[in-house]
């Protein structure tokens, strides 16, 4: 659950702060995140950025050319100069660390001027993919993982809009709402995500816009990890949310099929609509938090059930509501049943939100999205056209002043959009001849056009995120942990849990007790809670701890992996035998174009020939063979003049005597 005093926080971009947070005792009040780096500055950085993607990418080009490895647009002078844009000239200032957020911001900035630039739309959506490929590029190359991830992309900057600093974020979150699927598929950017996850890079308890290293990664004793604290990992929040949400389906399925004639409210189902309270108070709160913008398809799916869930407990207590005997009570006591029946699939589509950490789930997932997306437009083509065919319908219906067939009318039209349309004899008695005619004027415009328009656009969905599903798959996943990263809980109560934070710690205690004693009694509930998966995590981050420390003591990164053909590695000498040199000597080059490499080699064989030629002569000498050598060739372009001429002069007097004769 979301804490009060996170409540009082960012909306829409700016920094508002709510005067009624100055009535929160002291260690309530939000703690402010500044930017790193001075928001004119970084706002500077990006401008001088932007001016160089407009110099580079003048003019369209094929996007090939830009994404392309060893391109010929993205130069290695190109990236070195994006990389000096933090850097003024004549000051000792060096704000290179925001670059890769600059280039994001420039992304943006670039996506919204292709929208209110149409004319030149193409031009910019490509600028758009050059600062990406630029950000990309700048992250591979870093060597220096330390910098990379704590300065690069997890510092927060701000920019300054209207004159005031937006909210500080990092380039991390910001690639996630841009969606910037090739800076999330790069390597840097996904050890940053994959370190996230474990839990290995933790947000300061001093200093909330600084991320550190977990100062226990490398302790191997057991009751060290036995910290309540972890359940802020992202991956052990995500897997008790499987474990919960596995619960939540088993109670579902047996309260549906253990179906109480009387009404009464057995164990199952109180605590199916526990379950339910906790998830709607969990979205109720986040809402209240972000505002519109939290809402996506998932959350509106989510929403839907949780209504349908709510429908039936309120119907089931308005039939405890009368006697056990009563007619009233039996009707609304089936009808409990029937919401709760009906939202079966929905049960087991929302285990699908779970299982995203799979590549398969989560590319399938993506393309689900985006086909509901894709929906909206045929959605909007086919109300326009209900609604004027329906007019019509009612039209020819009305013209005997009784309108009868209204029913009908709505069930042959919804037919028809599900492909069973229906030319029976009961359109022959509907203002016969215009109401068959019409209909088949229907079927056609939703079968033949809409239809098939529909079919096009999921097609096309399919295709855009099956090319590109490992980057999108990636994107999800990075997604997914910043949901746990991004504002995270200083206690952490995954619903139904948050239950026992709202009614038996915030309301009874947060008000009045120190700072101090309410950490220490939310540690102690959630140890309680939290016990039998904080057993296995210790015993997990132990074993993590040992592969740590190996790694270390071999000068290798934390997460190295020995694979099968690294073990006999160090055995080969690759230089002492002679392999290395026999390796270079026949690999291509796979950087540059094959005729391209050979006619530089030419270029540099006939400079140095020219050289050798200057250098073992004596200048006058050399003046001389050269004058020489324009005489000789002059001369011998006379000769070749006069052949020419001979030959033509030849040929001349042979079809004379031809003709004479």
């Amino acid at each position: 659950m979301v804490k009060l005093n996170n409540i009082f926080t960012w909306r829409n971009g700016e920094h508002q702060h709510d005067e009624a947070s100055l009535l929160l005792p002291r260690h309530h009040r939000e703690r402010e995140i500044v930017s790193a780096i001075p928001a004119k500055d970084v706002t500077l950085t990006a401008i001088r950025l932007k001016y160089q993607l407009e110099a580079v990418i003048p003019c369209e080009l094929p996007e090939e050319r830009i994404v392309k490895p060893h391109s010929d647009i993205i130069t290695p002078a190109v990236i070195k100069t994006a990389k000096s844009a933090g850097k003024v000239t004549g000051s000792s200032d060096d704000h290179g660390a925001c670059v890769v957020y600059c280039l994001l911001i420039v992304k943006h900035w670039f996506k919204i001027q292709a929208q209110k630039e149409l004319w030149d739309a193409d031009l910019h959506e490509l600028r758009a993919v050059a600062c990406e490929m630029l950000a990309k590029h700048i992250i591979e190359d870093e060597d220096d993982t330390e910098y990379l991830m704590r300065e690069l992309l997890l510092k927060r900057y701000s920019i300054l809009v209207d004159g005031q600093p937006t909210k500080p974020a990092n380039a991390i979150e910001k690639a996630v709402d841009l969606h910037a699927v090739r800076v999330i598929g790069s390597s840097g950017y996904q050890k940053c995500i994959a370190h996230l996850w474990r839990g290995w890079l933790v947000q300061s308890e001093d200093d909330p816009s600084r991320f550190v290293d977990y100062k226990s990664k490398t302790d191997t004793r057991y009751w060290t990890h036995f910290d309540p604290d972890r359940m802020r990992v992202p991956q052990y929040q995500n897997a008790v949310q499987v474990l919960i949400s596995i619960a939540y389906l088993a109670l579902y399925t047996g309260a549906i099929n253990t179906i109480n004639p009387t009404g009464d409210l057995d164990v199952i189902e109180g605590l199916l609509y526990i379950f339910t309270l906790g998830y709607i108070c969990d979205e109720a709160i986040k809402f209240f938090k972000i505002g519109r913008f939290y809402f996506g398809f998932w959350n509106i799916f989510n929403s839907t059930l949780y209504a349908m869930l709510s429908v039936s407990f309120v119907t089931r207590m308005i039939a405890l509501a009368h006697d056990i005997d009563s007619e009233t009570r039996h009707k609304y006591n089936e009808l409990s049943y029937n919401f709760l029946a009906v939202g079966a699939p929905m049960f087991w589509a929302r285990l699908l939100l779970y299982l995203d950490g799979y590549r398969f789930f989560g590319a399938m997932l993506v393309v689900l999205k985006v086909m509901m997306k894709e929906s909206l437009i045929f959605f909007a083509l086919l109300f326009v056209v209900l609604v004027g065919f329906f007019q019509a319908f009612i039209g020819l219906d009305q013209v005997d002043e009784n309108v009868d067939a209204t029913s009908f009318i709505i069930s042959q039209m919804i037919n028809a959009i599900m492909g069973s349309p229906e030319f029976g004899d009961d359109w022959d008695r509907f203002a016969p001849p215009f109401g068959i005619i019409l209909y088949y004027i229907y079927n056609f415009v939703i079968i033949v056009i809409l239809l098939n328009v529909l079919v096009a656009l999921y097609n096309s969905a399919y295709e855009d995120i099956t090319d590109n599903a490992i980057d999108e798959y990636l994107a999800l996943f990075a997604a997914k942990t910043m949901q746990f990263v991004r504002a995270p809980d200083e206690n952490v109560f995954i619903p139904p849990f948050n239950l026992i934070e709202i009614f038996g710690l915030v309301l009874p205690f947060e008000w009045w007790m120190s700072r101090a004693r309410y950490e220490l009694l939310n540690d102690l509930v959630m140890g309680v809670i939290y016990s039998p998966l904080l057993l296995v995590t210790a015993y997990l981050e132990v074993r993590t701890a040992r592969k740590v420390k190996f790694n270390r003591k071999r000068k290798e990164a934390d997460d190295d992996v020995i694979e099968v053909w690294e073990q006999l590695a160090d055995d080969l000498d690759v230089e002492g035998s002679g392999w290395g040199k026999r390796v270079e000597g026949t690999s291509p080059n796979v950087v540059g174009d094959a005729a391209l490499v050979e006619l530089k080699a030419l270029r540099d064989e006939m400079k140095q020939l020219k050289e050798m030629i200057k250098s073992g002569l004596p200048q006058g000498t050399a003046v001389e063979e050269a004058g020489a050598a324009s005489s000789s060739s002059a001369s011998k372009k006379q000769k070749k003049q006069q052949l020419k001429e001979g030959d033509t002069t030849e040929g001349d007097d042979t079809k004379d005597a031809a003709s004479a004769s």
